[in-house]
């Protein structure tokens, strides 16, 4: 029986887009080193029946914690004369960036509460950050109630460090700068805008979920820009959250999130007393946690040390000079901004004429078609009104550097199928769902009435080699709230039980 339960997942997962291969250039993480998955997968079927809800208990869940810690804390940069008492910046092990970056926000939250909320009473904490913030900083704003305040951008997916530091006012609990920012793989002005921070007593976190374990190794020259200093050697930076499960190449999930000022990491804290049960003391949000991604990042940081990582990261930036050098060679088409790091954004080239021009999203789809996957991004339009453009986001990952020829080919033949053709048009959709009331102003649907609306707009099913521009589209043509409700119903109803 054991074995046709197996059979049956291996089914299962042969539906799955692949995880190893580069083939997706999102979402995983692969080093292209088949030994680090046999590690890995060892070390967490060693420590799978741990809770890690009690390290007195289980102590070997501390020493762990305690070891990936002080790796990251050194190469962030974070030792003894950085911090703020004895030691230097600590920290905790998270189950992935959107719990580091929750509880990043808490921190700042509930100690600007105690250090400020008497001087300005009845005020609501705001969280300031560019607009190409990772998405959980919005998750937090709503979760621990502070007004989420984005900066707008640029055209080309960068911010002027002068939009963030305009924004500082003593109401400020926390300002939030990126290493890189995901959607454009733009590094953030992080010293400009932390050192202001300091000066005014607001803290300043720093989102390298994407790039805190490859940028500390990324090469200088060649196609490669310098990386500026944006880790604990700023000053003003007071926290830092970095993935393992990204860069680090660990299994889902594990992340890290470190505080200069010890007082800041105990603020991240639940603890009480107050029930007739166990003391409970929690240093993130879960209470039970799997040991099994700990002692798999534990093992991957020990196995390669600095040089597997500096050698990983070598790769990496290797691959992206391949990629924007292909980029450039394909007309209609270019990488947006000036993104420092593993992660390049592909939007149409503005200036070429639209019979020569590459829509992102149809390129997308176009690759998929060939069996490669980057994922889309609508265009977005931001508080002052301006547009960011719909584009195509590619992380890159070591093992692509073995098929890189290959993928440089796909991307130029799937740019050529999709040539000169226009962007997908939703908006006849969107009028057609502003009619029935789902306008700017207008009503939510709820679950019946969204299941309707998206077999309205030809997303009913979703396959995973189903074209996606459309909704992207439709997506940047509604108002958020209809939108969301559009997207909340189309991923309940995959896990919908029969």
């Amino acid at each position: 029986m054991s074995e046709a339960i197996l059979d049956r997942l291996r089914r299962l997962r042969a539906g799955d887009a692949p995880t190893h291969g580069g083939r997706v250039l999102a979402y995983v993480y692969d080093a292209g080193l088949p030994e680090l998955d046999e590690l890995a997968d060892e070390a967490a079927r060693l420590s799978r029946p741990v809770n890690g809800l009690d390290p007195t208990v289980f102590p070997s869940v501390a020493v762990m914690e305690r070891e990936l810690l002080g790796f990251v804390r050194r190469v962030l940069h974070g030792g003894p004369r950085t911090g703020r008492g004895i030691g230097g910046a600590v920290g905790t092990v998270t189950s992935g960036g959107t719990e580091s970056c929750l509880l990043a926000v808490k921190t700042a939250r509930d100690r600007w509460r105690s250090e400020r909320s008497a001087a300005i009473p009845a005020v609501r904490p705001r969280l300031v950050a560019p607009a190409t913030a990772h998405a959980a900083f919005q998750k937090a704003a709503r979760l621990f109630d502070l007004e989420w305040d984005p900066v707008p951008c640029g055209a080309d997916g960068s911010v002027r460090a002068q939009d963030v530091v305009s924004r500082l006012d003593a109401d400020v609990a926390l300002v939030v700068v990126s290493a890189p920012a995901y959607p454009s793989g733009a590094l953030d002005p992080v010293r400009e805008v932390a050192e202001a921070a300091r000066a005014r007593g607001i803290r300043c976190h720093v989102d390298a979920c994407f790039g805190g374990l490859v940028l500390p190794w990324w090469p200088d020259g060649g196609g490669n820009r310098r990386v500026p200093p944006w880790d604990f050697r700023v000053d003003g930076v007071t926290s830092i959250s970095a993935d393992l499960h990204k860069f680090g190449y660990a299994p889902k999930g594990v992340s890290v999130l470190l505080h200069r000022d010890r007082r800041d990491h105990r603020a991240q804290f639940f603890a009480t007393t107050r029930w007739p049960g166990y003391p409970v003391v929690n240093p993130t949000l879960l209470g039970s946690r799997s040991a099994s991604s700990l002692a798999a990042a534990w093992a991957i940081v020990h196995r390669l040390g600095d040089a597997g990582f500096a050698e990983l990261a070598r790769s990496i930036a290797r691959v992206a000079e391949s990629v924007r050098a292909e980029v450039e060679s394909i007309a209609g088409l270019q990488v947006w901004g000036d993104p420092a790091g593993p992660a390049v954004t592909l939007v149409a080239d503005p200036d070429a004429p639209a019979a020569v021009r590459v829509d992102p999203h149809h390129l997308a789809d176009a690759l998929a078609g060939r069996g490669w996957r980057i994922q889309h991004q609508p265009g977005f339009v931001q508080t002052d009104g301006s547009r960011l453009p719909r584009s195509a986001h590619l992380t890159l990952t070591p093992v692509l550097e073995r098929r890189i020829g290959e993928f440089r080919s796909a991307l130029t033949a799937a740019a050529d199928d999709v040539r000169g053709r226009p962007p997908a048009d939703a908006r006849g959709l969107a009028r057609a769902m502003r009619a029935l009331g789902y306008g700017p102003g207008g009503r939510v649907p709820g679950p019946r009435a969204a299941s309707t609306l998206l077999t309205l707009a030809g997303a009913g099913t979703v396959r995973p080699d189903r074209p996606m521009a459309t909704l992207m589209a439709l997506i940047e043509e509604l108002p958020a709230p209809v939108a969301e409700a559009l997207l909340t119903e189309l991923v309940a109803r995959l896990s919908a039980p029969a």
